[in-house]
């Protein structure tokens, strides 16, 4: 059960507002005969309602980073805390629990179903935990709204522009109101303005929900927008 994986409050100090507790995290892949740094002895903390940008150009663990904390991947050593739960040493089953209920994962492709419409698409994590349909489907309609996508609804995910699509995704990550949003590299495939306008949308999301967002993006001057921000080597 998930809930015994709720850290034991003698094992560990309080953390009071801290929502990401990452520390010393290091995380090996095997390129040929040869074990790599993905990432190495990486260490942050992220605040309730805080906004972090994580920069770095290519190769520097960003993405990595983000998916071991979703809970996507295990790490090899170090500690990732995600409120009271100690999430890298969940087993997969009880990551893909913890994500269900405490995380939205935005990702540079926007993995939407093509044989889904928008509305389909944005419902499927409420789906998934047996949300009633007719309350996942009110919840999806007034999630699209706020991204402007109400006009949308029925339409596949092959006939909209690539902004609409990574907005449709933005609502599909927040539907849930989760506590914490993790972003690798969300305006990646979008022109400048498109981009821009996308990174104020999940700000402005992440605001009205209060939720914690970590983001990864090589953009300096969308990174500028987050409250603080984390430079990997």
């Amino acid at each position: 059960m998930i809930d015994s994986l709720v850290r034991r409050e003698s094992d560990v100090k309080e953390t009071g507002d801290t929502m990401v507790i990452v520390e010393k995290v290091e995380k090996k892949v095997q390129v040929g005969k040869h074990s790599i740094f993905a990432l190495n002895k990486c260490s942050l903390s992220v605040k309730a309602g805080e906004t972090l940008a994580i920069l770095g150009s290519s190769g520097t663990g960003k993405s990595t980073l983000i998916h071991l904390i979703a809970g996507l991947e295990r790490p090899t050593s170090g500690e990732i805390r995600v409120k009271k739960f100690l999430v890298s040493e969940m087993s997969d089953g009880d990551r893909a629990e913890f994500r269900k209920g405490n995380v939205g994962v935005i990702y540079q492709f926007h993995h939407l179903l093509p044989e889904f419409n928008v509305l389909e698409n944005v419902m499927m994590p409420l789906k998934i935990k047996r949300v009633p349909h007719t309350t996942a489907k009110k919840k999806a309609w007034q999630i699209l709204e706020k991204v402007g996508l109400e006009h949308k609804i029925k339409d596949q995910p092959a006939t909209l522009s690539g902004g609409e699509r990574q907005r449709v995704a933005i609502a599909r990550a927040m539907i849930s109101m989760p506590s914490l949003i993790l972003a690798d590299e969300p305006t990646g495939n979008l022109d400048r303005n498109n981009a821009y306008n996308v990174f104020r949308l999940i700000l402005s999301l992440v605001k009205d929900h209060a939720s914690s967002l970590i983001v990864a993006t090589h953009d300096l001057e969308l990174a500028a927008l987050c409250d603080n921000r984390k430079v990997l080597n």
